[in-house]
């Protein structure tokens, strides 16, 4: 097979189809800045949930003076109630599943809670009405229910809080939105492969004058078929090409030079490295797919 040939006639094609071939990389470009967004924000999930999991911990909050739970109807909790959560920490039953454990006293509260609202409030809190409070690392954090279902109703325990719980809605709402880039972005490819199909098409029946006579001389299937084909594929390179430049972008104007700088709560975001991971596929998805599409619909013409 005459490479030089084959590549003269698909090009050929592609300017015979202008037009059309444009809408073929702006559909794939779309439909692939989709599928790269849909996969950095899965990335961001897992990133943010792996942080997160490592520093969340099970806050055992003790008693105060203006606690309401019904175990603190006796008020502020006594150092034998404090002695009691510290022995079932270190008990064999719970010891294995903690990593460390911090606690932090009615003082140590109190300047956490003035150096946070401010020193207009020093004189409307007082340490008694701030817990005394166990904060425990977990070995795993899925096992927080254990540390949960330990403690709660225990005299002298106002509450047991799972901080995990509280970035659950956060991990919710973002899976759906991937969920939803993914959703938009299948619907782009599927209308990408159409396309694509079309233009092939259209270009063999421009052609089937050209196509007729190559038949007459002998010209094999695969021959006449290979033009075709490298027409979808060079669309849809550059539509992955421009899609991966916007994906790229996206994340060194968007993340690394605007969201990480605004965004404080989140420390951990995905960078440079984790978008050019996301090339090679969106360029491996692109071409696969025109190469498919295009290949299918030029078999079908010449059969036809």
């Amino acid at each position: 097979m005459r490479v030089g040939l084959v590549l003269s006639e698909a090009f050929s094609g592609l300017r015979r189809n202008a037009s059309m071939v444009i809408s073929v990389v702006l559909v794939t470009f779309v439909s692939l800045t989709f599928v790269g967004a849909a996969i950095l924000m899965q990335l961001q999930i897992g990133t943010m949930r792996d942080y997160w999991v490592d520093r969340a911990q099970v806050a055992v909050y003790m008693c105060t003076s203006i606690s309401q739970s019904p175990t603190c109807v006796d008020g502020v909790a006594t150092q034998e109630q404090l002695d009691a959560v510290t022995e079932k920490l270190q008990g064999p039953a719970l010891a294995p599943l903690i990593r460390d454990v911090r606690f932090e006293n009615r003082d140590e509260a109190y300047a956490n809670a003035i150096r946070l609202l401010g020193e207009q409030y020093a004189s409307v809190i007082t340490p008694d009405q701030l817990n005394e409070t166990f904060r425990i690392n977990l070995v795993d954090q899925s096992q927080s229910d254990v540390i949960v279902e330990a403690f709660t109703n225990q005299p002298g325990i106002e509450e047991v809080r799972d901080e995990l719980q509280y970035l659950d809605p956060i991990f919710s709402a973002l899976t759906v939105a991937t969920y939803i880039a993914v959703g938009i972005a299948v619907l782009m490819l599927i209308a990408a492969v159409l396309l694509i199909a079309t233009t092939i098409r259209l270009s063999a029946y421009a052609r089937r004058r050209e196509i007729g006579i190559m038949r007459l001389v002998g010209a094999s299937n695969r021959f006449i078929q290979t033009p075709f084909i490298l027409e979808g594929v060079f669309a849809a390179l550059l539509g992955s090409v421009l899609a991966s430049a916007a994906v790229v972008a996206g994340v060194h104007f968007g993340v690394e030079q605007y969201l990480r700088g605004r965004v404080e709560f989140v420390t951990t975001w995905i960078d440079m490295s984790d978008a050019w991971l996301v090339v090679p596929v969106l360029v491996v998805i692109g071409v696969l797919l025109a190469a498919l599409s295009a290949g299918f619909a030029i078999r079908r013409w010449l059969r036809a």
